[in-house]
């Protein structure tokens, strides 16, 4: 029967990749690449630049196709994602039939963790659902870019009997949660944390965390918002993309 890899290929720097990922990509026979364009050409490059560095005697296929766009003007956020991911899901099924033979191994390489804000998981339980293709999958843990930003950081991302709450931008860009005084915020593409007003607030920011090109900037929110909100537009500006994620935490703990 088909096999499906769902391997997490961690934050950006090749070292991320763990020993049972490794394992995974030298048993694939075709790996399947969502090319998102020019501007992202860096994200399919980092996944090529895998699987020449740990692919060991072993022959594979690469197969791009273009990543459909979300429709950003949908009249909800949940019904144009709902919509992008059935549009992928199409894709993934078709790769899948088409180009993925009885006895093959293929793979989808997962930036961070598949099981962290990450589409990859949804769209193959889709496809199961529908029950036209039949394969069974495995999923491989990835170093997530919130670990990095810890490890970067040398910070720990819980204090003592305290809890931790992981959301995105999107969600903070009222107001921060009430229970935790420690919030990892993901996907913010409008630098929401500059709603924030607490000024006993600390950031640990970082940008393409574990790459070359990495940024980290930390502080107390107040002074250090308005800094990030420029590096962060000048960074996007030269390379074309960003991945960032961020803690923010309460000085003074409940």
């Amino acid at each position: 029967m088909r096999k499906v890899f769902i391997i997490g290929i961690g934050a950006g720097n090749p070292d991320y990749i763990t020993v049972q990922a490794i394992n995974a990509l030298n048993e694939v026979d075709v790996f399947f690449v969502m090319d998102k364009g020019r501007e992202k050409e860096d994200l399919v490059r980092l996944r090529k630049e895998i699987c020449k560095r740990y692919i060991k005697n072993k022959s594979y296929r690469t197969i791009e196709v273009p990543d459909p766009e979300r429709d950003r003007t949908a009249s909800s956020y949940e019904s144009g994602v709902k919509a992008w991911h059935e549009q992928r899901a199409a894709i993934y099924e078709r790769l899948i039939g088409q180009e993925l033979g009885e006895e093959e191994r293929g793979a989808f390489l997962v930036w961070g963790d598949p099981s962290l804000y990450d589409s990859t998981l949804r769209i193959i339980d889709r496809i199961i659902a529908r029950g036209t293709v039949a394969f069974e999958y495995e999923v491989v843990p990835g170093i997530s870019s919130i670990q990095a930003l810890a490890a970067r950081h040398k910070i720990a991302l819980n204090r003592i009997g305290q809890s931790i709450h992981i959301t995105t931008g999107r969600r903070i860009s009222q107001r921060l949660p009430d229970d935790s005084d420690d919030v990892v915020v993901m996907l913010d593409a409008d630098c929401s944390f500059k709603n924030i007003s607490d000024p006993e607030i600390d950031i640990y920011w970082g940008a393409y965390i574990g790459t070359d090109d990495e940024i980290l900037v930390s502080g107390n929110l107040q002074g250090r918002m308005h800094d990030i909100e420029r590096i962060r537009s000048e960074a996007k500006g030269k390379k074309g993309w960003i991945m960032d994620t961020y803690l923010l935490r309460k000085t003074t703990a409940h």
